[in-house]
């Protein structure tokens, strides 16, 4: 009998050792996972900080250029500014919060293409430093019209594919020299927007053409 309960003893014991070791095993798993945790956080932290003092620079960047476009309005609502280093006749619309550069199609494009004219590299060019310079992270639209002359020779059904195939053009040309992808969208308006008269030559030839317009807000 004695020799039993030394033996039961022995046996408890051995286990009570285990059962130590094995809470001392997960006490540092535990720990090392809270510390790894701990780590990123403070990462997480950190990127967080950066983010914010990044966009509060932006803001300030953003607010300071359209208090010189306002400026340069006189107390206009839009019209045209200069400052923006965008290519093109560029407009500012307050009320918007909207940067308007406005490409003609006889500078990208030749009659019925999409292809863009070897002319025109050094506009989109330009356009692609002052996005990635002066407006990092703003939304880019970029929006095609025509006039309102039906389709009769070119592969397209519709003024509408027409403007929408120019404008996704222009779009991959951006995003090609830096413009990120996220930030940008192609529009066709076809000849639903126009800015002049489609009764004249001059007319349909100002209808025909490429936005790039630059949200502010």
């Amino acid at each position: 009998m004695h020799a039993l309960t030394h033996k039961r003893l022995a046996v408890l014991a051995g286990m009570v050792s285990v059962s130590l070791l094995s809470g001392c095993t997960n006490y540092r798993q535990r720990y090392e996972y809270l510390n790894v945790e701990h780590e990123n956080l403070k990462g997480q932290q950190q990127k967080t900080a950066a983010e914010k003092d990044r966009l509060a620079e932006q803001v300030a960047r953003d607010q300071q250029t359209i208090e010189e476009l306002t400026r340069q309005l006189g107390g206009k609502s839009m019209g045209q500014v200069t400052g923006t280093d965008l290519p093109g006749d560029v407009v500012f619309d307050k009320d918007a919060g909207t940067i308007t550069s406005t490409l003609q199609e006889s500078l990208l494009f030749a009659s019925g293409s999409v292809t863009l004219k070897s002319a025109t590299i050094q506009q989109l060019d330009q356009a692609a430093k002052a996005i990635n310079e002066k407006y990092p992270g703003r939304l880019i639209d970029v929006i095609g019209h025509t006039d309102s002359d039906p389709i009769k020779k070119s592969k397209w059904d519709d003024n509408l594919q027409l403007s929408t195939e120019r404008a996704n053009a222009v779009v991959r040309y951006l995003i090609k020299h830096g413009v990120a992808e996220g930030n940008i969208r192609s529009i066709g308006r076809g000849a639903t927007d126009p800015v002049a008269e489609n009764t004249s030559s001059s007319g349909k030839a100002k209808n025909r053409r490429v936005q790039i317009v630059v949200h502010m807000k």
